[in-house]
């Protein structure tokens, strides 16, 4: 039994929540953080110093933190070749996918495009906010090219740099910006939305984050 602690809005909860979708393993999942609180208790703390979301324990496991690295750690226990690549010249070529969404796209998305449409980020100014959204553009057209035909960025079958790569595209697909012309990222964001782990854990309302007029 796999022990969540992490508000369900979270976007990096729901990589993590996501992922144990996928894999089909049982959850116990407690809302903490945000609205919610809780994540800054000494209990909490002692599991995870940063204070944030998510942490997982795995059975009577050590605590584990940062969502891309319990990605890793579901993937490489749980997931067969497929999900996750035995052969490291394989895996690579996802891993260094998954990292940069984690280091280019998604910062660069969400602290300079989702957290200003959401009224939440101090800089506001149009400017610079426009060629926040010409980067992403450029970054977008990349994650375009990489997909191609997929139907995932692996090839054929979902793997861990899915989990990774794609539970930002929610947000990223439901909010009114100006986005690029990237047809097969559009299409594989349609069959991430086809698949019942991703409805559950990664479709989730993001309007109680939203500064309120």
């Amino acid at each position: 039994m796999l022990t969540v602690w992490g508000r369900a809005t979270s976007s990096n909860v729901q990589t993590a929540m996501w992922t144990i979708g996928e894999l089909g393993l049982a959850f116990e999942r407690h809302d903490i953080g945000h609205a919610h609180g809780g994540n800054d208790t000494p209990d909490y703390l002692a599991m995870n110093p940063n204070g944030l979301v998510p942490t997982v324990r795995d059975g009577d496991g050590a605590p584990m933190w940062e969502s891309a690295a319990i990605v890793r750690y579901l993937a490489a226990r749980y997931g067969d070749d497929r999900f996750w690549p035995r052969d490291p010249v394989v895996r690579v070529q996802l891993d260094m996918w998954a990292e940069w969404m984690k280091t280019s796209f998604g910062p660069l998305f969400s602290k300079q495009v989702f957290w200003v449409l959401l009224g939440r980020a101090a800089n506001t100014d149009a400017a610079a906010f426009s060629a926040s959204l010409e980067a992403l553009k450029r970054l977008a057209a990349m994650l375009d090219r990489r997909i191609g035909a997929g139907p995932y960025v692996g090839g054929e079958h979902l793997s861990f740099a899915d989990m990774v790569i794609g539970t930002l595209l929610y947000r990223y697909y439901t909010l009114d910006f100006d986005r690029a012309g990237t047809p097969a990222l559009d299409a594989y964001y349609a069959r991430l939305c086809a698949r019942p782990s991703y409805r559950e854990h990664v479709m989730v309302s993001y309007e109680s984050l939203r500064t309120q007029p």
